[in-house]
């Protein structure tokens, strides 16, 4: 079923992607070196960030760290883009194996096993780069544990921003 939806978040790219991206507010947030970080992005993957910022304000969260999170958490994978079919094809392998993907995403972001690498390490490289940009340690540390699984219920603040930001990204 999981798989199912990511295929119609996968849809939904390549019909938003050609919708303009109304970037006023993540300017008006980011710092200017966040800011051309978040235009790296892809407009489909920037159009999902202010979704998810959206999604975390409507449910009454304010905090600015947060908020930069929601805006650069997949900021990583444009470190080697990649399209569609490849985004499905990984989104369904970990349906079916996902310690397969992960054994795989471990590597190089080159040859058939990159979009495996990207979809893996994106987390960790986004974060290196807010870090690098002058993002708070906040919001470095939400964004590189943004695909983490909690074991148990959340231990700090940051913990519940996580989930927060978690819940919001995978319904978006």
């Amino acid at each position: 079923m999981r798989a199912l939806y990511r295929m119609g978040q996968g849809l939904r790219a390549l019909t938003t992607g050609l919708l303009p991206v109304d970037d006023a507010q993540a300017e008006r947030i980011l710092s200017p070196e966040l800011y051309a970080l978040y235009r790296r992005m892809r407009r489909s993957e920037r159009q999902h960030s202010l979704r998810v910022l959206r999604d975390l304000r409507a449910a009454g969260h304010g905090d600015p760290d947060l908020w930069v999170a929601a805006l650069l958490h997949d900021v990583g994978k444009s470190r080697a883009p990649f399209g569609v079919a490849a985004k499905t094809l990984v989104v369904l392998a970990r349906a079916v194996a996902p310690e397969t993907v992960r054994r795989w995403g471990s590597g190089s972001a080159r040859g058939w096993r990159g979009p495996f690498a990207v979809s893996v390490q994106h987390p960790v490289w986004g974060a290196a780069m807010v870090a690098e940009a002058g993002g708070s340690p906040r919001a470095v540390e939400l964004i590189a544990r943004h695909q983490e699984t909690l074991d148990g219920p959340p231990q700090t603040e940051t913990d519940r921003l996580l989930l927060a930001l978690q819940a919001v990204d995978d319904a978006s």
